[in-house]
C-alpha cells in the first residue's frame, strides 16, 4: 500500500490535473470581471484594479477576498490574470468562490505613469519608491473594503510586491487578515556592487533580457520544459502592449520605474531592512520556488525568521521553479498551497 505521502502526492496530482483540463474549466462557475480605475489621492494619477468573482456573488466575508500585488518590472495582469491551458491564477483562485482583485501600482500597467517616465529617463530622478507604491496599495484596499463593507481582506505580494505588502502590513495590521509573501525581498549577504552608474527615473527592459532573467539559475537540462509552450510569447507581447511607448523603440521596450532599484541599493543591498518584519501581527504564508535567481532561497529563510509577532507562520519552497513559478509547469503546486493557506480554518487558539 502507498505510503501517506505518497497517497498525498498523487491526490494534488490528480486535483491539479482535474483544475487544469478543459471538461473542468466549463463546468466551472461562470466568472464576472470589472476594470476599474480609481483616483490615488494624487493629482492626475489614477490606478487600474481589477476584480474576478463568481457571477452573481455581491457579498464576501473578509477570508474570501484576495489583492494581489506585482513586483518590480511587470504588471500585475500579465501574470496573474494570464490564461495557461485556457485559465488563469486569478480565475483559478475566483472559481473557489473568493472575490479576487489586483493593482497595478502608478507607472505600471494600466494605471497612470508619472510625468516623469515621458521624459528621457536621465532627467529625473528615480520614481515610485516603496513608500509611494504602499501609498497607493493602501488606496486599493481601501477602495476594496469600503466596496465590499468588511473591515480587512488578505493581500499577497510578489518580489517587490513582498516589499510593499510588507511595509504596509506593518502599519496597517488592522487592514489585512492574512498575507502572503511570493519570494521576499530581504537584506542580501553578497557585498555590494561598486562604482554602479546614476540611477534615472525609470530603465528600459527588453524581451530578449526578460527571458534571459526568467532562465536564470535553471539547469540547461531543465529549461526547454520549465515553460508550457506559447506561455512566455503570450505573457511578453500582453506586458508590453501595456506601455503605449514601447514600440516607440526597437526591438520594443518596456518603461520601469527605478524608486525599487534605488531603495534596493539604499537597504537590501546595503545590509538595512526598508521595513521591520517583526511589526506584522497577521498570518503569513511565504511561498518561494528552489531557482530563483533574482531573490534566492536564504532571503525567505532569514525573513521568516524575522516575523516574530504573528499568530503564525509558513514558508513553502517549490520545487523545479524560479522567481516566476506562477506561470510555470508546477504552477498548480503554488495554487495548492496558496489555496491550503486561504481555504484552511482558523486555529481554535485565534478563533
Amino acid at each position: 500500500m502507498p505510503s501517506l505521502a505518497m497517497r498525498l502526492a498523487l491526490t494534488c496530482l490528480a486535483a491539479s490535473t482535474v483544475l487544469a483540463s478543459p471538461a473542468v474549466q466549463a463546468a466551472s462557475p461562470k466568472l464576472e470581471t470589472t476594470d476599474v480605475m480609481i483616483p490615488s489621492g494624487d493629482a492626475g494619477i489614477q490606478l487600474f484594479v481589477r476584480n474576478k468573482h463568481p457571477a452573481g456573488m455581491k457579498k464576501f466575508s473578509s477570508d474570501r477576498i484576495l489583492l494581489f500585488v506585482h513586483g518590480a518590472t511587470y504588471p500585475a495582469e500579465t501574470a496573474f490574470d494570464l490564461p495557461i491551458e485556457g485559465v488563469s491564477m486569478m480565475d483559478l483562485i475566483a472559481q473557489r468562490g473568493f472575490d479576487v482583485y489586483l493593482v497595478d501600482v502608478r507607472g505600471y500597467g494600466r494605471s497612470t505613469r508619472p510625468p516623469e517616465m515621458s521624459q528621457p529617463p536621465e532627467a529625473n530622478r528615480p520614481i515610485v519608491s516603496t513608500q509611494v507604491a504602499a501609498h497607493d496599495l493602501g488606496v486599493a484596499i481601501d477602495y476594496i473594503l469600503k466596496k465590499r463593507n468588511v473591515s480587512k481582506i488578505d493581500v499577497m505580494g510578489w518580489s517587490w510586491g513582498t516589499s510593499i505588502t510588507g511595509l504596509y502590513t506593518s502599519e496597517h495590521n488592522a487592514k489585512v487578515g492574512r498575507l502572503v509573501l511570493y519570494a521576499p525581498q530581504w537584506v542580501r549577504a553578497e557585498p555590494p556592487a561598486a562604482d554602479l552608474p546614476p540611477l534615472g527615473a525609470y530603465r528600459l527592459v527588453s524581451m530578449e533580457s526578460a527571458r534571459e532573467r526568467w532562465l536564470k539559475g535553471v539547469p540547461a537540462d531543465k529549461q526547454a520544459d520549465l515553460i508550457p509552450p506559447g506561455v512566455f510569447e503570450a505573457w511578453a507581447k500582453a506586458t508590453w502592449a501595456t506601455d503605449p511607448e514601447a514600440l516607440q523603440h526597437s526591438p520594443p521596450m518596456l518603461r520601469a520605474s527605478n524608486g525599487v532599484t534605488e531603495d534596493s541599493r539604499n537597504y537590501w543591498s546595503a545590509g538595512k531592512p526598508l521595513y521591520d518584519p517583526g511589526k506584522i501581527t497577521v498570518p503569513v504564508l511565504i511561498l518561494h520556488a528552489e531557482w530563483d535567481a533574482d531573490l534566492p532561497s536564504y532571503l525567505a529563510q532569514n525573513y521568516f525568521k524575522q516575523l516574530k509577532n504573528t499568530p503564525y507562520k509558513r514558508m513553502i519552497e517549490l520545487s523545479e521553479g524560479t522567481h516566476t513559478v506562477m506561470m510555470e509547469k508546477n504552477r498548480m503546486q503554488f495554487f495548492h498551497e496558496l489555496v491550503g493557506f486561504l481555504d484552511e480554518e482558523k486555529p481554535l487558539a485565534l478563533k
